[in-house]
């Protein structure tokens, strides 16, 4: 279409057409036409129409097109750069598509141009550098790409640029610095990257600068805090540096905004921020601040102070005389301080704080003491958080009076008595977590009047009796119930069928007894159903099964009896079922070999007998555990099970049965005086046969046979190209067998018998496997003993392989990777901890004799394809007496040291006793290594420091500077906006914490001051478990 003149006047006829159908066709390019656009036809004249606006001095020419919000969706047409006369073009919050055309660019009248809350994409056009008259520009939250153009730097007039929630990448432009009439930038939620130009703190009339979540890095310029003009200035969620100015305060007057959070900015706050008197929200949330919080910014009134994610500390109580300060602000309606260094007692001055204040949380800090009665005058309070700090005493009575909370947490402090029945007078509240105190006595029955709760916790208490009827009868009880690890007994009464709407349901760890009831299965919303560890009898309630969404049951260490219901078998979506250390028999239900969703089915430590069923969950190794039931036969072959007898035969071995009862007790006779007869020729040739000994437990029918030549030709003749480890003892291949009909991958330890010591180190590693079997334990497949082609001793071991590698290489992989965010997350880490200390729980305290591994290291742990953790390399393992569960290291030895520098205990280095103690230390520099990155030889750790000194020195306000770089790259890589981004830094921040104690806890100087591998364990779940619980509900059970 013609671009129409603006000179003729004789042209009305030929512009009217011209100004008419370029709407039209406008409207034509959309793919609905409701709304304002559906009374657009010829019949009507259509300056009339609706969102078209005409010039009184040129009629018939359009100077303004408004359709904002009208549900319009398509494309615009090029046409629309005939409207040569347009002064407005607002199309936001529709839904156009497709790239914004070039032809706007003709438009050299347009002043305001807003095209935001779109789905256009594609760059912005060079063309739009012809709109000269332009003030103010609006693409806010398109997908539009590319850089910001330079040439938005020339349109003078421009006062204000909205290009945020984009993917806009790139600098910043440093031409935007001639734009004196800029007074807005709003370039939030990008990609952009570099500094922010210099130039632009040197306009003058600049009010609003958001910057906010992209990359933008380097320091502030300090010519943007020497603007009386700046209102809202915004760079949180960047890669930003340095200090702020001492006199900031003085040279900002007028800002009201002050948002700094998530960057790396150090020092201190500065004390002149008292004279930016304005200021309404002061956010510093994820920096790196240090030293007390000046005692005049408690001068401000501002309603949201957020200082929480520091190295804020308070020792004195006159390092809280900000608080006092702030008693004079009525305005204050958030004040958060968690997840800092703060100590010394909370000042009585709190209490005094605006009793309109929504939200307080100091946890996570040092502070100690006893919460204040006076709490109550904050009657205002919507959240109040305690959590993690060392509160003492018992929690007032008067909290109940803070009837508008709803969300209260004083989790992991030191509080003891009861818990105050006032407490149900908090009838507004949605979560309430009472969990890792010392609160004893019995759940008070006011918590009847909790309507609206949704989530509780109360676990790691000391809680007792029966529990209260009332607390089933919270209908709103919709997330989480966590009753876990107290001291409640009695029967589960049979109300909690009426948690209909829960979805986690946590009792394990008590002392409940008695059958499980029926009615639990009305719980349908169940996802997850924990009553493991009590004393529950009786048999599996069939009713179960009806419980379609469950996918996680767990009835381990119980008196359960009887046989397993078939009807579990039609549970579709149940994907963990854990029935060890029960007292079940029977068979196993073939129905559950037609769950398809079951990955993980522990049935250890029963009286179950018969044949194993063979495809579903069964027909995976490392998802079935069975031991302990010696009554089972059949399934795989690689379960290792004897084969299951004809049905014919059953009655003649019950005859045998019989006649064995006589007969062995003679044979045993007889066996005894033969073993004493030969007694002293066996132990001349002990050491000469211990080989053969150790090799013919593996070399056994139950495992298929391989020869020297089948490895060669699966490793290319033991070529470089298939190796993949190299180890004390030896190196490891990647090897192609045939196996089972069918040509296998397996890893290849081939021992270097010219090294001391290896010899010895093959038939420990044959010892320890032959009595072991664990999903996180490396299965072994056969070993090779004979000679190679110059008949020179050859041994090897042949074992699963691991596509996944060791964890070493995943954490200390090369920068490039790193950069590219090829890392683990931070569930899988807390997954592989899991593995691991679940590995060592199985050696310690579950084999026949406790086996001590001796050289825990991330090498040493294995990564399968779903990067489940296997532990291996048992050639320097030990089996322990059950007497002692120690020994001697033998000083002589030719192992030397038993384990790694860096990982070894110190007390081996001593010559003292191997010991369960000894695998606990290495499991804890494993666990320090895993979320740091940090090798415990790395070369920082010198003059007496040391991988644990530096983990204690950042607990516990700096443990986010320790965390592993790859770690941070990858979980922020998950995210795409500033909510997930900072929930992504605040799981890291919450793991990190317990992560740390309990590493240290770990690995003490002092064998008899560490933990048990079992506490760890269970340490472990809990921490990874609450992690899992948080991420699934993305959020609805927080207190940020």
């Amino acid at each position: 279409m013609a671009t129409l003149s603006r000179k003729s006047t004789s042209a009305t006829t030929f512009n009217n057409i011209t100004d008419g159908d370029t709407l039209l066709e406008f409207k034509a390019s959309l793919s609905n036409h409701w709304g304002a656009i559906a009374s657009w036809n010829k019949t009507n004249e259509f300056c009339r129409w609706q969102g078209v606006s005409c010039s009184l001095k040129h009629k018939h020419r359009v100077i303004k097109l408004n359709l904002s919000s009208e549900g319009l969706s398509g494309t615009i047409a090029p046409s629309i750069g005939n409207l040569t006369f347009l002064r407005t073009l607002d199309l936001s919050w529709n839904n156009i598509h497709g790239e914004i055309p070039s032809t706007i660019g003709h438009l050299s009248l347009l002043r305001n141009l807003n095209l935001s809350n779109n789905s256009f994409h594609g760059e912005i056009h060079a063309n739009l550098n012809n709109c000269t008259s332009l003030e103010n520009i609006n693409l806010d939250s398109n997908m539009l790409t590319g850089e910001i153009p330079a040439f938005l730097g020339g349109l003078s007039r421009l006062s204000s640029i909205h290009l945020q929630r984009n993917n806009f990448s790139g600098l910043i432009p440093p031409s935007l610095a001639n734009l004196s009439a800029l007074q807005q930038i709003y370039f939030a939620f990008n990609k952009l990257e570099g500094p922010i130009p210099k130039g632009l703190g040197r306009l003058s009339g600049l009010e609003f600068v958001q910057l906010a979540a992209n990359q933008i890095s380097g320091t502030i310029p300090t010519t943007f805090f020497n603007h009386s003009s700046l209102t809202h200035f915004s760079v949180a969620l960047n890669e930003l540096n340095g200090r702020l100015p001492s006199d900031l305060g003085n040279h900002i007057p007028n800002v009201q905004y002050l948002l700094l959070s998530m960057n790396h900015f150090t020092g201190t706050l500065p004390a002149s921020l008292a004279n930016a008197t304005k200021i309404y929200a002061l956010d510093v949330y994820l920096d790196n601040f240090t030293g007390r919080v000046p005692p005049e910014i408690g001068k401000l009134c501002p309603a949201l102070l957020s200082f929480d994610t520091n190295q804020l500390t308070a020792t004195t109580a006159q390092d809280w005389k900000f608080v006092t300060f702030l008693t004079n602000c009525t305005r204050l309606r958030v004040l958060k301080l968690q997840d800092n260094s703060l100590g010394a007692m909370l000042p009585i001055s709190i209490t005094n704080l605006s009793a309109q204040l929504q939200k307080l949380f100091v946890g996570e800090n040092e502070i100690y003491g006893k919460i204040s009665f006076g709490i109550s005058n904050l009657a205002g309070l919507t959240q109040l958080q305690f959590s993690n700090n060392r509160f003492t005493g018992v929690l007032p009575d008067s909290i109940g009076m803070l009837n508008s909370l709803q969300i209260f947490d004083f989790d992991g402090n030191q509080l003891t008595g009861l818990l105050p029945s006032s407490i149900g007078n908090l009838t507004q509240l949605l979560h309430l977590r009472t969990d890792n105190n010392k609160f004893e006595g019995p759940l008070p029955t006011s918590l009847r009047n909790l309507q609206e709760l949704t989530a509780a916790t109360f676990t790691n208490n000391k809680f007792t009796g029966p529990l209260p009827i009332e607390i089933f009868n919270l209908s709103s009880l919709s997330f989480l119930l966590d009753l876990s690890n107290n001291y409640f007994f009695g029967p589960l009464p049979p109300e909690v069928g009426s948690l209909t709407k829960l979805a986690y349901l946590y009792i394990s760890g008590n002392n409940f007894s008695g059958w499980i009831p029926d009615a639990i299965s009305n719980c349908q919303s169940l996802v997850d159903l924990r009553l493991d560890t009590n004393s529950f009898n009786g048999s599996i309630p069939a009713s179960i099964s009806k419980m379609k969404g469950l996918m996680i049951l767990t009835l381990f260490n119980n008196t359960l009896s009887g046989a397993i219901p078939r009807e579990l078998g039609l549970m579709d979506g149940l994907e963990g079922l854990y029935l060890s250390h029960n007292n079940l028999s029977g068979h196993i239900p073939e129905s559950i070999e037609n769950m398809t969703s079951l990955h993980k089915l522990d049935l250890s430590f029963n009286h179950l007998d018969g044949k194993v069923p063979l495809h579903g969950v069964f027909s995976n190794v490392t998802g079935f555990l069975f031991d302990g039931n010696l009554g089972l036969c059949g399934g795989i072959s690689e379960l290792h099970l004897p084969p299951c007898l004809p049905n014919s035969m059953e009655h003649s071995k019950r005859e045998l049965l019989a006649i064995f009862k006589v007969i062995l007790p003679i044979a045993g006779v007889l066996l005894c005086i033969s073993l004493v007869l030969i007694f002293i020729s066996l132990k001349n040739k002990q050491k000469s046969q211990s080989t053969t000994l150790a090799e013919a437990h593996l070399i056994d029918d139950k495992y298929p046979r391989v020869s020297y030549a089948e490895l060669v030709q699966g490793t290319n003749g033991f070529d470089t190209n298939s190796l993949i480890g190299r180890g004390r003892y030896g190196s490891v291949y990647k090897c192609s067998l045939h196996l089972k009909n069918a040509i296998t991958t397996v890893a290849v330890k081939v021992f270097d018998l010219q090294q001391s010591g290896s010899s010895n180190s093959f038939i420990s590693e044959c010892e320890a496997l032959n009595k072991i079997r664990h999903r996180n334990l490396i299965s072994i497949i056969t070993c090779c003993s004979s000679s190679d082609f110059n008949q020179n001793d050859f041994k090897a071991l042949v074992f699963e392989f691991m596509p996944n590698g060791s964890l070493h290489s995943w954490l200390h992989q090369d920068v490039q990777a790193s950069q590219q965010g090829h890392g683990l997350t931070l569930t899988e880490r807390l997954n592989i901890a899991v593995d691991v200390a679940d590995a060592l729980d199985y050696l310690h305290n579950n084999c026949e004799a406790p086996i001590v591994h001796c050289d825990l290291k991330p090498s040493n742990i294995l990564l399968n394809q779903e990067l489940i953790a296997h532990v291996g390399d048992f050639g320097l393992a030990r089996i322990l007496s059950n007497s002692t569960s120690e020994q001697l290291i033998d000083s002589k030895s030719t192992m030397g040291i038993r384990g790694t520098i860096g990982y070894v205990a110190p007390e081996y280095g001593d010559g003292g006793q191997v010991s369960k103690c000894g695998d606990v230390y290495s499991f804890g520099i494993v666990i320090l290594e895993l979320f740091t990155g940090m090798l415990p030889t790395n070369d920082v750790f010198r003059d007496g420091l040391t991988l644990q000194k530096h983990a204690e020195n950042a607990l516990p306000g700096m443990l986010m500077k320790i965390v592993d770089p790859v770690l941070l790259t990858v979980e922020e890589a998950f995210e795409s906006n500033l909510q997930g981004r900072r929930n992504a830094m605040e799981d890291i921040s919450m793991v990190m914490l317990p992560v740390t104690k309990l590493a240290l806890s770990c690995c003490k100087q002092a064998p008899i001051e560490r933990m048990c591998i079992r506490d760890a364990a269970a340490e472990m779940h809990r921490i990874r478990d609450l992690h899992v619980k948080k991420r699934k509900t993305e959020g609805e059970f927080t207190i940020k």
